[in-house]
């Protein structure tokens, strides 16, 4: 990052976009690793995810169940066993992915030295935060679709025989709905960045995080989507048509198409990934908060002494200019 802190914060959406590009273009070889060893398999993990459950779909919908114990077949015990290693992989990998893309990208900035060694010992240290406050933003999430179904089942016994007005009425709180989970989409995210560059994580690290995006609310949520439906196209569209349900094409055409999408989600993520940290910059830059490089460098050597010791806030936290 060469921009001076004071520039950042007027970055606006194609902006991130050139900053993120160049930070991964000047590093090309250490993000390259990283890809290679945590994104891909990431997005391979994805990909055999949805491409085995329209599988198993499929074999669902056309089977009889004559009794009721048929529904306790093997088939289901194999995919729910499935689903539970994917979502402990994708977690996995996810957490891993953000822990060495944020940690080099920190080196960066602060002008340490950095190799994909370092970066192998340090990240599973790191993840250890990032879980923490992932587990924290799951309850949120959680809270939050329990709510969304009370308000929703409320409608539907008040006003939800009503035409005119219950559609009305659920046209708004659909808005609301997806206005609520994008925001708390744009929180977790920082908070990821967050537990890794200071000193909190968890809870506290979603209260920092909302404060910071004061002020940069809509334009986080802005690149957080269009990365959000670049992931989806890729996935959901070119992936599943050209790929899962391209039957009218040879194998060797879907075999090509399927190492390209790979390819395209796992440079998506990435992208992704560091976009994240790059906003976590320019709302600091927004709020007039200066980060002291050393200071900082300092708390990222405490990830290589293998042991987290507490650091002041005014020593690793970014002090107003």
């Amino acid at each position: 990052m060469d921009r001076e802190q004071e520039e950042i914060q007027f970055l606006g959406v194609f902006g991130i976009f050139k900053e993120s590009y160049n930070i991964i273009f000047s590093r090309r070889k250490i993000f390259t690793q990283i890809t290679l060893a945590l994104i891909l398999p990431l997005s391979f993990i994805y990909f055999l995810h949805a491409h085995v459950s329209i599988l198993f779909s499929k074999k669902f919908n056309t089977a009889n169940y004559d009794k009721p114990s048929d529904l306790i077949s093997h088939e289901w015990l194999y995919f729910w066993l499935f689903n539970v290693v994917y979502v402990t992989l994708s977690f996995i990998y996810s957490l891993l992915s953000t822990a060495a893309v944020v940690y080099t990208i920190a080196c960066i900035y602060t002008g340490r030295e950095v190799s994909f060694k370092k970066v192998k010992s340090v990240v599973p240290k790191v993840w250890k935060r990032l879980m923490v406050t992932f587990l924290c933003i799951f309850v949120a999430m959680f809270f939050y679709l329990v709510v969304s179904v009370v308000v929703f089942l409320i409608w539907a016994v008040s006003v939800g025989g009503i035409q005119t007005v219950g559609i009305a009425v659920l046209a708004i709180l659909v808005i609301l709905f997806i206005v609520g989970l994008l925001y708390l989409t744009t929180v977790w995210h920082l908070a990821s960045t967050i537990s890794v560059l200071e000193e909190v994580y968890g809870f506290p690290a979603m209260v920092k995080s909302q404060k910071l995006i004061k002020g940069k609310l809509l334009l986080a949520i802005s690149v957080f989507v269009i990365i959000g439906l670049a992931s989806g196209f890729i996935s959901q569209i070119a992936f599943k048509g050209l790929v899962v349900e391209g039957t009218s094409i040879g194998m060797f055409s879907r075999v090509v198409y399927a190492i390209i999408c790979l390819l395209l989600l796992s440079t998506t993520i990435l992208f992704g990934l560091v976009i994240q940290t790059v906003i976590y910059f320019v709302c600091k830059s927004y709020h007039h908060e200066n980060i002291d490089k050393s200071a900082l460098s300092d708390h990222l050597e405490v990830y290589l002494l293998g042991e987290y010791t507490r650091l002041k806030t005014e020593d690793v936290q970014l002090f107003h200019v």
